[in-house]
């Protein structure tokens, strides 16, 4: 079983560096065209290659969509068959956390929650694989506070790591609405550049695909880098307008790191992205969105 995994894990990161590199190739081929189209100087970086990028070119048809990516590998059943997650804390848990636990558990219809214990982060994987768990949700905290989450995809990655601020739990919000089990509606905005759509797919499959009469509406709203979260119901009170009503919880979350891999095997996993706080452009870059 275990050679058959690694092996299956192996199969897939070859096929990430076949991906990066063809995205690579296509990259140049597009400069190339480009630069033929406006009549202008090639791009010193493919001048070398430019004839054999020609060559290339004359090849590709409009019918063709890119390069294949390995995110089919990742979510290839989503839209098939619903997720399956299941959401625990780090070790000793407060009392506030678990709380919070119970409530994001309740966000993805379907999950299961799990008492942390002694249990160690590997043999949650192993389980959760056993189980054709398809994601592992992890919530951290900092004094009480709930500061983090971890979203880590069955069974091969990525595994997404997430900074959370001001959390405000449901209990904490005043005449709060119900909270319904029914398959919400996903709203995503601003989530224009190419991590921004990474950070899309891992979001996105959490969550199965709702029915059309659904009145229940989650929100994930990108400005800066910060996503908030937002979590609705709505009905409508004439034919003209629609009435919203707070489900909770909110929170804002800022993604710090996704690695492909799983959390068992984090130390050694490939990091596909990071963010590097401390550069001298950092407070000016914005990652998630072209603006």
């Amino acid at each position: 079983m275990c050679v058959c995994v690694f092996r299956l894990r192996k199969e897939y990161l070859y096929r990430k560096a076949q991906e990066d590199r063809l995205r690579s190739i296509e990259e140049k081929k597009q400069r190339v065209k480009s630069a033929l189209d406006e009549n202008r100087l090639l791009p010193t970086e493919v001048r070398k290659e430019a004839l054999q990028l020609q060559k290339l070119l004359e090849f590709d048809d409009d019918g063709g969509e890119g390069v294949s990516s390995h995110i089919d590998d990742e979510y290839k059943w989503a839209g098939v068959e619903d997720p399956k997650i299941l959401v625990t804390t780090s070790r000793d848990p407060s009392s506030r956390l678990k709380m919070f636990a119970k409530e994001v558990k309740l966000m993805f219809p379907g999950a299961q929650r799990m008492n942390r214990g002694n249990h160690e982060v590997s043999m949650l994987v192993h389980a959760c694989k056993a189980n054709d768990v398809t994601d592992l949700v992890i919530v951290h905290e900092t004094r009480g506070q709930p500061d983090g989450l971890v979203v880590c995809h069955l069974p091969f990655g990525p595994t997404a790591y997430f900074t959370l601020y001001n959390v405000v739990m449901r209990h904490d919000v005043p005449d709060i609405g119900t909270m319904s089990e029914a398959f919400p509606h996903l709203v995503f905005h601003n989530f224009t550049s190419r991590l921004g759509r990474r950070v899309c797919s891992i979001l996105k499959y959490l969550f199965p695909v709702p029915k059309e009469d659904s009145k229940r509406v989650i929100t994930f709203a990108n400005k800066d880098d910060f996503i908030s979260f937002r979590h609705h119901t709505y009905k409508k009170t004439d034919h003209k307008n629609i009435e919203l009503t707070e489900v909770g919880p909110r929170f804002e979350m800022k993604l710090y790191m996704i690695k492909l891999g799983t959390l068992e095997n984090e130390s050694i996993a490939d990091v596909e992205w990071r963010h590097h706080a401390y550069t001298r452009t950092a407070k000016k870059r914005r990652f998630l969105s072209v603006e």
